[in-house]
């Protein structure tokens, strides 16, 4: 957890991927232009739920909450 004044700096799962294959084998040729637009498409989403996250979480959860034996 970030001290106060301090920036997050964003952990994305295009820098996951990229990471996980440059450390796995440095024999191995860079991940393939489909893992990186994977990478970038995954990364696209997560920012949209952290987005809706930020603004109105309490909204968001509440939609995932079974009423009644729903």
């Amino acid at each position: 957890m970030p001290q106060e004044g301090q920036i997050r700096k964003p952990v994305t799962a295009a820098n996951a991927i990229v990471n996980a294959a440059g450390n796995a084998s440095q024999t191995q040729a860079a991940p393939s232009v489909e893992y990186q637009d994977a990478a970038e498409g995954l990364d696209s989403v997560l920012d949209d739920i952290e987005s809706v996250l930020e603004n109105n979480a309490e909204d968001y959860v509440n939609h995932f909450v079974q009423k009644g034996g729903e």
